[in-house]
């Protein structure tokens, strides 16, 4: 019996592209399959949740998850990162450091505690944290196999200091946003957040995907690029940044 993206609750954005939207933070995961590799972008918020994206993964597709892209650190995003082994796992240059000093991995426990998530669970995924093997600077294309390559882009700082873009190209093209895009709320600057650069960074992604491509927020239901646009208008706005 085939297993459809509905199956397993997600939702299909295009032909071997879906994304879903775990629980209680509502924090996106996205997949993209290709030939015998598989991307998975974002990894959940704990080890159980990770293996689980796994797992749902090989069944949607057949394979391992082969790669796997952070698109910003917070603990929702990257806490079940340990738990895809044998991936490569790439992130925006500097992420490297942040996820192995221990100072930064504590912020990032204390902060998945104060947001709800069980403590042994928070200092597991915490102590099991390890930097991405591949860091991009710029753009890095990936080859997924089948003729599918995928567009790692380094768009930020805005909503982090490290925050990365993937662009699935195809009809419609796809862009995984991680939180420089929300659609479930206001997006949320914290003290990592670089306000004077989020406008920009929201430029660059309307540049990658252009205005027909569909748009997946770190949280929230996928949107267009007038959501976008309007997005990055309402940040300057809030943050005093001249356009």
């Amino acid at each position: 019996m085939t297993v459809t993206w509905e199956d397993l609750g997600w939702e299909r954005v295009a032909a071997g592209v879906g994304r879903c939207r775990l629980p209680v933070w509502d924090c996106t995961a996205g997949l993209v399959a290709g030939e015998g590799a598989v991307l998975l972008i974002d990894a959940g918020s704990s080890l159980a949740e990770g293996a689980k994206l796994g797992a749902q993964a090989r069944a949607l597709t057949g394979h391992r998850v082969t790669h796997l892209a952070l698109t910003h650190p917070h603990f929702d995003h990257v806490f079940g990162a340990a738990a895809l082994p044998d991936t490569e796992v790439f992130g925006a240059v500097g992420v490297d450091a942040l996820l192995t000093r221990a100072r930064d991995r504590e912020e990032l426990r204390e902060d998945g505690v104060r947001q709800g998530l069980a403590a042994p669970t928070a200092q597991e995924a915490a102590e099991r944290l390890t930097p991405p093997g591949h860091l991009v600077s710029g753009e890095w294309t990936l080859d997924l196999g089948g003729g599918r390559q995928v567009l790692l882009a380094n768009v930020g700082p805005g909503h982090t200091a490290h925050d990365l873009a993937v662009l699935v190209p195809g009809d419609p093209e796809v862009v995984f946003c991680g939180d420089l895009v929300e659609e479930s709320g206001e997006p949320q600057a914290g003290p990592d957040a670089v306000p004077s650069h989020w406008p920009t960074a929201l430029d660059r992604l309307l540049d990658l995907g252009g205005e027909d491509a569909v748009y997946v927020p770190g949280h929230g239901a996928v949107v267009d690029a007038a959501f976008v646009r309007a997005q990055r208008d309402a940040l300057a706005a809030r943050f005093g940044v001249s356009r």
